[in-house]
């Protein structure tokens, strides 16, 4: 397996050698078009400056209005069939990764912040398609070009092969490699500082409105200010790398057109014992000659230009198919155990946490770690200000993350411990909502569900009235899924499903969020509730989080467990 993490990656999406093959083809025949007719045009400005009989220039005239067209040709087809190759390939990268993860351990998967995962999907697979476009195309046309113009130079003066073939070695070789060194010392840096930007972006996106209640949405817009400096100052901070890429192309060119101009002023006038008339005495020197030695080389660094930019791409997209395939290896290797989901089982279960401490990165959680005995059919509700941990405190609970310190372990009612994952479900925030039937909607959370079971979960949490309105009841497709319903009712639809769920440790975070203050009261009392009116039974044990202190405060009977910012520090 070849060690180059995108060459692996590019195996990863399944892209084969005929694809690339084609796109190669087309460069080249587009190259070797534009170095005819460089050389044609050469032979055709000076011999029509003799002004032969015009019979003697229709070959050349008509070959070049061939090679024009069949140059431009050829170049559209390069470009269609390397944006086709490149296209599926990101779009079978995006399908392979969400198949691996959606295969791999259901812990590794829920641990990856939103933001992470984004940048992966998005920014990283786009970094190997232009790896693609801009880089491994390109190098290929480049290759093959240059070593067709040295032979063609070759054939007029050996010599001036030689020189076109160092400077080309030059703008093909050296530029590139100066310019993927600056691109490798900057694409760590400035990866990370991406992610900083989207992590704080999608943290405004997501939790706008919790924010500007909790005060914090300025605090959160300045971290964002900070993080987008701080990646404008790592992508400047190669530039000087890169600046001696560029230049080497120029500066190559440059000397190349002047040796080839002087090796043809010296076969011009044939100054014996000349340095530059080396191998060229038997030559027969003409001005047509004259001027293919001047005029192709600047047709050959045409292909090696790019090839800095290439460089460049090939850097930035080795460095994201690194990140890549660490996220699909981790799906792969993370939990390989876990990767079928757990039979749940539905015998009253309580929780026993002993210092328990939890977070992504950075321990969470009260001084010594937290430490609570909860019952079945107990309640507890967990409040304080977003990024205090609430949501990674139920996942570390759902057996989703491991905690960074103590312990937390699922017991049943008659003694014996259990797992967590096997007693305990997590209904995130977030949750996700297919582009499917209401029906299948809540049947995702209890297949054998029977249609009483659903409507009396609909009834429960508010929906059935809206359900009967709906063109087809509970066959409706919910096209858009989570964006075909307001931020009430999709809340409502998250609630019914884990109302229908048989676990018996029930995790909730924010249920009532997107409801007026009042709805949200009047829903946590009732998932709070352990008498009548209750929405789930007396055996289950439930824990919600929520941000909002005045919807908690209305919560008699649960027991509430209050986090404060100190904590996430």
């Amino acid at each position: 397996m070849s060690r180059d993490p995108l060459v692996r990656a590019l195996r990863f999406v399944g892209l084969g050698t005929r694809p690339l093959a084609v796109s190669v083809f087309f460069g080249v025949a587009g190259a070797l078009s534009a170095l005819g007719l460089a050389a044609l045009s050469a032979w055709l400005i000076t011999r029509a400056w003799q002004m032969p009989p015009v019979l003697y220039l229709s070959v050349a005239v008509t070959g070049v209005r061939a090679l024009g067209i069949s140059r431009a040709l050829f170049r559209y087809l390069e470009r269609l069939a390397t944006h086709d190759t490149a296209l599926g390939a990101m779009a079978s990268a995006r399908t392979k990764i969400y198949r691996a993860l959606a295969g791999g351990a259901p812990a590794y998967s829920v641990s990856l912040r939103q933001s992470q995962l984004l940048a992966r999907t998005a920014d990283d697979v786009d970094d190997i398609g232009n790896a693609l476009i801009r880089g491994l195309i390109p190098m290929a046309v480049g290759a093959v070009t240059s070593v067709a113009a040295v032979v063609i130079m070759a054939m007029v003066s050996p010599l001036a092969a030689l020189i076109l073939a160092i400077a080309l070695l030059i703008s093909g070789g050296l530029a590139p490699w100066l310019a993927a060194r600056g691109a490798a010392l900057v694409l760590d840096r400035s990866a990370r500082a991406r992610e900083e930007v989207a992590a704080e972006s999608t943290t405004l996106l997501w939790h706008g409105p919790e924010l500007t209640v909790a005060g914090r949405r300025r605090a959160i817009l300045d971290d964002l200010r900070a993080a987008d400096v701080r990646a404008a100052k790592a992508t400047d901070s190669g530039a000087a790398w890169q600046v001696a890429g560029t230049s080497a192309t120029p500066l190559a060119l440059g000397a190349s057109v002047v040796a080839a101009a002087l090796i043809a002023v010296d076969l011009a006038t044939g100054v014996s014992g000349s340095l530059m008339n080396v191998s060229s005495q038997d030559t027969r020197f003409t001005p047509m000659l004259f001027g293919i030695l001047v005029l192709l080389p600047l047709s050959s660094f045409e292909m090696t230009g790019p090839l800095t930019e290439a460089g460049i791409a090939w850097q930035r997209g080795r460095q994201a198919a690194r990140r890549v395939m660490g996220l699909v290896d981790g799906a792969a290797t993370a939990g390989t155990d876990e990767t079928v989901d757990p039979v749940i089982d539905p015998t009253p279960t309580g929780l026993r946490l002993r210092e328990l401490q939890w977070g992504w990165e950075r321990p969470l959680g009260p001084p010594g770690g937290l430490t609570l005995e909860l019952n079945p059919g107990d309640r507890l509700v967990v409040v304080g200000p977003s990024g205090v941990g609430k949501s990674s405190l139920l996942l570390t609970l759902a057996g989703l993350l491991e905690p960074l310190g103590g312990q937390a372990r699922a017991v049943h009612a008659d003694g014996p411990s259990a797992g967590l994952r096997e007693s305990a479900c997590y209904f995130a925030e977030e949750a996700h909502l297919f582009s499917t039937s209401v029906r299948e909607n809540l049947l995702v959370a209890r297949g054998d569900a029977t249609e009483e079971q659903v409507r009396a979960a609909l009834e429960d949490v508010g929906l059935s009235e809206w359900v009967q309105g709906l063109p087809e009841g509970l066959d409706t497709d919910l096209t858009g899924g989570g964006s075909a319903l307001s931020g009430g009712q999709r809340r409502r639809l998250l609630l019914a499903r884990a109302l229908l769920h048989p676990a018996p440790v029930v995790l909730l975070d924010e249920p009532a969020e997107h409801l007026d203050i009042e709805d949200a009261r009047v829903m946590v009392e009732r998932i709070c509730a352990s008498g009548e009116g209750a929405l789930f039974g007396p055996d289950r044990l439930v824990i919600l989080v929520t941000h909002q202190h005045a919807v908690a405060a209305g919560t008699a009977g649960a027991r509430l467990l209050s986090l404060s910012a100190a904590s996430a520090r």
